[in-house]
Order: C-alpha cells, then sequence, then structure tokens
C-alpha cells in the first residue's frame, strides 16, 4: 500500500517530455521543507489515502496516457515506491519519476526515466543532496536545477564543473516562479555558455500558478 494524494491527467509541464500527455500519480508526504515548494498541500504523509500497487496501475491504465510521472511530495520517502515504479514500467510505455535527490535512488527500476532535482542553496535543503545518486544516473534521466535568483545560478554553475563535466544526463535549469525572471537566467546561460537546458513551468503558463491539480 502507498499513501497516494492524488492520480490526474494533465500535459507535463517541466523535463524533456514537456507538452506530452501524462497521469500524474502524486505521492503523499516529504521530509524536506524547500523555500519554494508549490505542493505544500502534499507534504503531509497522511494527505492522501491508502491505495494499493495494483488500483493505482488500474487507475493509470484507464486514463491511457504514454506517459506516468510519479512526483509527491518526496516519493521515495515511501518504501514501497520502488515496487510501484517497476508495476507501471510494466504497464505505461514511458514512466517517469521525480525526485528530490536526498534520497536514495539505486534501487529505481533501469526503465524509470528519473529527474533528480539537485537542491540549490535557495531551496534551504542544500545540505541533504546526496552527490553518490550521480553514480546511479542512466543517459536518459535528467538533472534539474530550480534557482531562486543569481546566487543560486552561480552555485549551480560550480556544480556542473565540479560534478557534471562529462554528465550524460541532459541538465535543466529550471527558475523559480515569481522569483527569478527567466529572461534573466537565458542572459546568464548565454554569456556562460553552459550546457544546459532552460525550462519553465509549462503548467503554470498555461493555467496559472496557484491551480492545482494540473
Amino acid at each position: 500500500m502507498l499513501n497516494v494524494h492524488e492520480i490526474y491527467q494533465s500535459v507535463q509541464g517541466e523535463s524533456t517530455l514537456v507538452g506530452t500527455p501524462c497521469t500524474f500519480v502524486r505521492l503523499a508526504g516529504c521530509p524536506l521543507r524547500c523555500g519554494y515548494c508549490d505542493t505544500l498541500q502534499a507534504i503531509p504523509f497522511d494527505s492522501g489515502q491508502a491505495m494499493s500497487i495494483a488500483d493505482i496501475v488500474r487507475q493509470v491504465r484507464a486514463f491511457n496516457h504514454p506517459l506516468v510521472l510519479v512526483t509527491g511530495g518526496e516519493p521515495l520517502a515511501q518504501k514501497n515506491c520502488v515496487n510501484l515504479l517497476a508495476a507501471l514500467c510494466e504497464a505505461v510505455p514511458m514512466v517517469q519519476l521525480e525526485t528530490s535527490g536526498a534520497m536514495d535512488v539505486s534501487a529505481v527500476p533501469a526503465g524509470v526515466r528519473q529527474v533528480l532535482d539537485v537542491k540549490t542553496p535557495g531551496s534551504g535543503e542544500e545540505k541533504r543532496n546526496r552527490w553518490e545518486n550521480l553514480n546511479y544516473l542512466q543517459p536518459h534521466d535528467e538533472i534539474k536545477f530550480v534557482l531562486m535568483g543569481r546566487e543560486d545560478y552561480e552555485w549551480s554553475r560550480e556544480v556542473i564543473r565540479e560534478r557534471l563535466q562529462h554528465a550524460k544526463q541532459t541538465i535543466l535549469f529550471s527558475p523559480c516562479w515569481g522569483y527569478l525572471d527567466p529572461s534573466d537566467l537565458c542572459a546568464w546561460i548565454l554569456e556562460d555558455r553552459l550546457p544546459v537546458r532552460l525550462q519553465v513551468q509549462m503548467h503554470k503558463v498555461i493555467w496559472g500558478a496557484e491551480k492545482s491539480g494540473v
């Protein structure tokens, strides 16, 4: 069983699969307290309802989309998340996992496309980064930095130069909604010629920042 905050359909608003019709499985609970968190409602572990893996897979199949994203909260904070991911890999063509990078990803099934969120200083959770997780990523995975301002940008730039010089994964720079102007981030990336991909949260562009369940 897992505690599920919500299951809904939308389009993927982030990552290299942006715009893809997607079923979202949002698990309840997160041990982190990021300053920019936009899903505060999913932080409590009792914010959802208990569901079996079979029932979750059944609902995902009913939506019949090519992509399913398991997110949170922090999905890997629930020990049965890995079993859910394995079951979804057998049911859906593409499975994504969005994880904070503060949890051990070594047991994540190889078929899952991970989006590993490296915690920047602006998040307030920089010390929670498990740098060893980078060793378990595959080429189809992605590494995301959410940036609140210039300090976060410069910190992330140094992480890339020190730890990700030879990374095969796509590196995403995402301006924190309401804090960092995407045009400023674009200018910095171009100036430094960083090997990263700028992303904005497309679902917020479409429906607004306050809309949930999209």
